[in-house]
């Protein structure tokens, strides 16, 4: 083995052990941030009756976008808060993980929509949504903190019991069901995770 690509290896775990609790601090207002866009998006389409495919997409996936770039902007405000470098080694292999899964989830978001305008493929694009994402988060708990593995499975298993519940109804359920879905996973329960990420933060800020 090449020593100058294992001492590079053994860098960078080092550097992921430091910065654990610099993540752990950014995590926590980007879940609350994230819980109350997708609260706010779930109420959005609700209220307007985005329930056919594409404007469900559109309303899902302009959020998302948000959430990104919010999230990006409150890690690099965290990093420059405790004199550290954005881009790093570390980072990098987080990005790494997150940015196949997450791409994947896009995608296919995508291309249901296109393939049809009827609200049940919304139930499709929840599936994906929360398959791919709950990938993206436990591939991203082998760099961070223990627990966004699990947060991760929590996703992931609730993606195969929606899907196994739709098989064995046959139908998806109402139109509005799709938002009601989202709302909860991508708002109530992020938003959840933040307020407990917030309250254990000072209890234990190297965890």
């Amino acid at each position: 083995m090449n020593p100058n690509l294992a001492e590079e290896n053994l860098q960078t775990i080092r550097q992921l052990m430091e910065r654990s609790a610099l993540y752990r601090r950014a995590l926590a207002p980007i879940m609350l941030l994230s819980g109350v866009l997708g609260l706010g998006a779930a109420a959005a389409g609700l209220c307007f009756h985005l329930e056919a495919s594409r404007p469900f997409a559109g309303l899902w996936i302009g959020t998302a976008c948000v959430v990104v770039t919010a999230a990006f902007v409150l890690a690099r405000r965290q990093a420059l808060k405790d004199s550290e470098p954005f881009w790093s080694p570390p980072t990098y292999r987080v990005a790494q993980a997150l940015l196949p899964p997450l791409l994947s989830g896009l995608a296919l978001g995508v291309l249901l929509a296109l393939l049809t305008d009827d609200w049940t493929a919304d139930f499709g694009m929840v599936i994906v949504w929360l398959l791919f994402y709950g990938c993206a988060l436990h591939a991203a708990g082998f760099f961070m903190e223990r627990g966004i593995k699990w947060f991760g499975w929590g996703f992931i298993v609730a993606a195969l019991i929606l899907m196994a519940c739709i098989h064995v109804a046959g139908y998806a359920g109402s139109p509005a069901a799709a938002n009601w879905l989202m709302g909860f996973f991508f708002g109530a329960l992020h938003l959840a995770y933040g307020i407990y990420l917030s309250f254990t933060e000072q209890k234990n800020p190297a965890a």
